[in-house]
């Protein structure tokens, strides 16, 4: 793709952007969660180029250390999580989405611990709302959930006490209405001698408080880490999330009840829930393969039981995360396998090998899919029923965090470094 070309994807960025009347400052749809403000990873009235290079970085910093866990973007300010090992500190940080000039840095004292080779110290993502930022950590004594306003400041700190897990923290906070979500889920089963069960529960605080709202055990099976996701129907509201112990399931998300579960999974579940329909979708795995993704007919009258619909085995996430547009599932497997799906009946519309391994989950632009490999490949398909290789390069370093995108500015986190593609104004 020459200069000229990338400027006019620019150019086109910033046109839609202006047509629907948002502004860096008062976007209408923030990146304000792991895998957008929906959690399914797509953005409708955008365009992503098919390829660019460093230089075409609107900025770049050096964050010192390789992460997992994803940025996000809440008017106009850009809110991160990072590991600081020549400190033995792990900081929340925030930056200007137009220049990536630091705002502020908040670092506490982190314990070093044993993790998956591909897990990292700060391997969560936070969550924002108009007043607050919300982010967790753990290690092997503390579970940290922290409360600060968008310029620094503490609110209120949480210790859920001890974490077991023998790949270590990996869960992200989630809103909903005034209560801050923590799904707490620990390690029972493939322990070393001499190491105690966990405790898995799904957590309910006050957003202004931390005080707790409720908190509901769950059954200690594996460590989990999907970030739980919102169904509504008929002016009722349900907390939806995937574990190995219960299968899917869903919450009263007033009193933390359990209303239903249906034992679906064989293997962890490290994937976020999607809500399509009625369907909750959701999927299991390992690195050594057997990975399956399940829907499930969410029960939402009295008496209704839950349906698994159908099962995809083949090409099948374990760590990604789909991404959704309209009833298609586009996804890729942690051995570079890329899929779109029907998402109401599971049929394959197209399967095809890209290569690479997989951790980040695939983002939707318009009609463009982005994947992205460890190893730092690139790769831009087409997001339609037919399937069309736009685009793969490298980025220049590893990746294994998810990417953000809000009104035309692209975040990627390669190698130690926070990267900005796009924004540029006409």
């Amino acid at each position: 793709m020459n200069k000229s070309s990338f400027d006019f994807c620019l150019i086109l960025v910033a046109v839609l952007v202006g047509l629907s009347g948002n502004s860096v400052g008062d976007a209408a749809e923030p990146w304000n969660r792991f895998h957008g403000v929906d959690g399914q990873g797509f953005v409708q009235d955008a365009v992503l180029p098919v390829s660019w290079t460093e230089n075409d970085y609107r900025w770049q910093r050096d964050l010192g250390s390789y992460d997992v866990g994803s940025p996000i973007v809440h008017d106009g300010n850009v809110f991160y999580m990072l590991s600081l090992p020549t400190e033995n500190k792990i900081a929340v940080q925030s930056v200007e989405l137009r220049s990536g000039k630091v705002r502020w840095t908040r670092k506490f004292v982190q314990e070093s611990h044993h993790l998956h080779r591909r897990n990292t110290y700060a391997s969560s993502t936070p969550v924002a709302d108009e007043d607050y930022v919300f982010v967790a950590w753990s290690e092997p004594e503390h579970t940290f959930l922290k409360c600060f306003d968008h310029d620094g400041k503490e609110i209120w700190s949480r210790d859920f006490g001890s974490w077991q897990s023998q790949h270590g923290f990996g869960t992200s906070p989630v809103i909903h209405g005034d209560m801050v979500l923590l799904f707490n889920s620990q390690q029972a089963d493939q322990l070393k001698p001499g190491e105690t069960a966990g405790s898995s529960r799904m957590t309910a605080v006050d957003r202004k408080t931390g005080k707790t709202r409720w908190e509901t055990s769950l059954k200690t099976t594996r460590s989990c880490y999907g970030v739980p996701a919102v169904y509504e129907r008929d002016g009722k509201t349900q907390i939806i999330d995937a574990n190995t112990g219960n299968g899917m399931f869903g919450m009263d998300p007033e009193s933390g009840r359990m209303l239903w579960n249906l034992n679906v999974f064989e293997m962890r579940c490290c994937s976020t829930p999607l809500i399509v329909g009625d369907l909750a979708i959701a999927s299991s795995g390992s690195g050594g393969g057997g990975n399956h993704l399940v829907a499930v007919r969410i029960p939402h009258r009295s008496g209704d039981k839950p349906q698994q619909v159908y099962r995809v085995d083949r090409g099948a996430p374990y760590v990604p995360t789909p991404a959704v547009k309209g009833n298609r599932l586009f996804m890729v497997d942690d051995k570079g396998i890329a899929s779109c799906v029907d998402a109401k009946s599971g049929e394959a519309i197209w399967s095809k090998r890209v290569g690479g391994n997989f951790s980040a989950s695939p983002l939707v632009v318009g009609d463009r899919v982005l994947l992205v490999s460890l190893d730092g490949d690139a790769i831009v398909l087409s997001a339609t029923d037919d399937y069309k290789v736009l685009g793969k390069f490298s980025l220049g370093g590893p990746v294994g965090a998810s990417p953000a995108f809000v009104n035309g500015y692209l975040l990627l986190r390669v190698g130690e470094r926070l990267v900005c593609l796009g924004g540029q104004s006409i």
